[in-house]
């Protein structure tokens, strides 16, 4: 499986990409942990509930650019290290996916990184609630992807998701997760949402 996603990802080489000159927004990057195992699970974060903007929210990790970050590259493996003790020489990077603006005008930079299985994450607690893996054949498996309701500040909506437990993979976290799976198996997922009121 390794094999198949260096060679599908080789489309996307992980240029350590510099924020967008002129973008009056904020630049952001994260890192897609992938183990190194025939059956490579990805990394993700749950943020804390005490957190003022997407509280007890799933994601990767990753987060804002600084000044002093060398590229958005450097953003995503800084950012790991910081939330879950990732160290960077841990994390052979070989993607970057395109870029993804989300809804509050972030631009973000989602880069892949192989890591070896079994390392000890500690997440940090004034960001995270906790740090969990799954594995890429359940999210690959077209039957487990499901529907649930979410409260958006515009709105209440039923969306697509994935149900890990009492984790939910769902908004942006899950349209990377598409994009992966798009160019790894060809596999599109259906991201459509449903207003309830």
């Amino acid at each position: 499986m390794l094999d198949l996603i260096r060679t599908r990802f080789s489309q996307w080489p992980p240029v350590p990409r510099q924020p967008l000159v002129g973008w009056s927004g904020r630049e952001a990057a994260i890192l897609v942990p992938m183990t190194r195992a025939s059956d490579p699970s990805l990394v993700f974060i749950k943020r804390a509930e005490h957190l003022t903007r997407h509280s007890g929210q799933v994601a990767f990790p990753g987060g804002m650019w600084e000044p002093e970050d060398l590229s958005l590259l450097h953003t995503a493996l800084r950012e790991s290290e910081e939330e879950i003790a990732l160290p960077p020489k841990q994390v052979e990077v070989i993607a970057s996916l395109p870029v993804r603006a989300t809804r509050f005008d972030v631009r973000v930079s989602p880069y892949v990184g192989i890591i070896p299985e079994g390392l000890h994450f500690v997440p940090d607690p004034s960001e995270l609630e906790s740090v969990f893996q799954v594995p890429l054949s359940f999210l690959a498996e077209p039957g487990n992807l499901t529907t649930a309701e979410f409260n958006l500040p515009e709105g209440r909506y039923r969306a697509p998701c994935y149900k890990v437990g009492n984790y939910y993979i769902w908004g942006f976290t899950l349209q990377v997760v598409a994009d992966i799976l798009d160019n790894l198996l060809e596999l599109r997922l259906p991201l459509h949402y449903q207003v309830l009121d």
